[in-house]
């Protein structure tokens, strides 16, 4: 999940988490995720059910251009192909590594307006927030039972965290965080998750603990499915000071920036002082991280981008890279700027997905209570 790292996917992650370097594990999980792609295309549409999807986002700012790439425009697109999908607003998640909401409602709107401007359909996306299915984050009391704290502390993001703590002590919602993702993931049966790869320890997590529930209060029986990996495509993204693209770090290009803020902070953006433009991650990487962007969004190779600018030099890059971004987010934005004129059909749209979310979760905590002889 959503900063993030691309995955957006499962909500975000509050920290970048450590590289994902079992390269073995890795390939199984791409080859089997290619493997998954192929069914949807061939059977989504026959029983969407067999392909529920769960992905979604921490609601601390407004979206940038790299959620689009990486998840936003994918969510429409297997929404599209037929696949059954939930979207949450994790704003429980908010308050893991911060002190305060901040100015959340603003934030959550922000978010369901940017979700159906992009094309989610409400009558085909369950978009819902954490706070508002109870029945949801009940869930994690038992499945806490199945972790250990030492699982918990080897979790890459809570690693991280803990690195980068200064001290300050680690509250116990970030240490339980891929706990409650994994009640957000198996309260509706989720068959897919949309991923990066650095997200894979915490989907085995959830393997994890839906095996364990499997056995340890249904005597085998699959009471929750372990879910797969959807692996995204979409290589990391630096931001336009060409480090890791922050909405904290505010040097991201947001969906719902005018034509000329976004001009405005491509011409800032860092590149270097060659002429001639050539794709060179490595030895270039923030002149290519703008070929990826043009090329992401012109559906065509960063090298082709590339030699197509030629001598253009920096000026050159940022003309392509602002044209193509706008051009694309064009109808994003006049969209978004229509919705925004119907604050009420946005709540209602949340609000629908918080009923039916809530109804998903209150059946699946019933079947729990059942096989734990809880049923009272």
């Amino acid at each position: 999940m959503s900063t993030s790292p691309t995955l957006t996917s499962i909500a975000t992650a509050p920290t970048p988490a450590s590289a994902y370097d079992e390269s073995a594990t890795y390939a199984a999980a791409r080859d089997r995720s290619a493997v998954l792609d192929a069914l949807i295309d061939e059977h989504a549409t026959e029983d969407p059910a067999r392909f529920r999807m769960l992905t979604g986002d921490r609601p601390t700012g407004p979206l940038h251009i790299g959620h689009y790439l990486a998840s936003l425009r994918n969510r429409v697109r297997l929404q599209d192909k037929g696949v059954e999908t939930f979207v949450v607003i994790a704003d429980y998640q908010v308050i893991t590594d911060r002190d305060s909401v901040g100015e959340m409602g603003a934030n959550v709107q922000g978010l369901v307006l940017d979700y159906l401007a992009a094309g989610l359909d409400p009558a085909r996306t369950t978009i819902f927030t954490h706070s508002a299915v109870p029945a949801l984050n009940q869930l994690m009391l038992p499945f806490l039972s199945l972790v250990t704290d030492a699982e918990l502390r080897r979790n890459p993001t809570v690693k991280d965290e803990l690195a980068l703590s200064d001290g300050r002590p680690l509250s116990g919602l970030l240490l339980t965080y891929p706990v409650h993702q994994a009640a957000d993931i198996l309260f509706c049966h989720s068959r897919i998750v949309p991923v990066g790869r650095d997200q894979l320890p915490h989907l085995e997590q959830t393997r994890a603990i839906a095996r364990r529930f499997n056995t340890r209060y249904a005597a085998g029986h699959s009471v929750f499915p372990e879910p797969e990996a959807l692996l995204s495509e979409v290589p990391l993204l630096l931001g336009t000071d060409g480090t890791k693209m922050s909405k904290s770090k505010g040097n991201v290009i947001n969906l719902r920036d005018s034509a000329d803020e976004t001009a405005a902070r491509i011409r800032a953006a860092r590149t270097d002082s060659e002429r001639r433009i050539t794709f060179d991650p490595n030895g270039r990487p923030a002149v290519a991280n703008l070929l990826t962007i043009a090329g992401l969004f012109l559906d065509e190779p960063p090298e082709s981008v590339a030699e197509r600018i030629g001598d253009g030099g920096a000026q050159g890059l940022k003309a392509v890279v602002t044209e193509a971004v706008n051009e694309s987010l064009a109808g994003h934005r006049a969209r978004r700027a229509d919705l925004a004129r119907d604050p009420a059909y946005v709540t209602s749209a949340l609000h629908e997905g918080n009923a039916r979310a809530g109804e998903v979760a209150e059946r699946t905590l019933a079947t729990v209570r059942a096989v734990m002889g809880m049923s009272y």
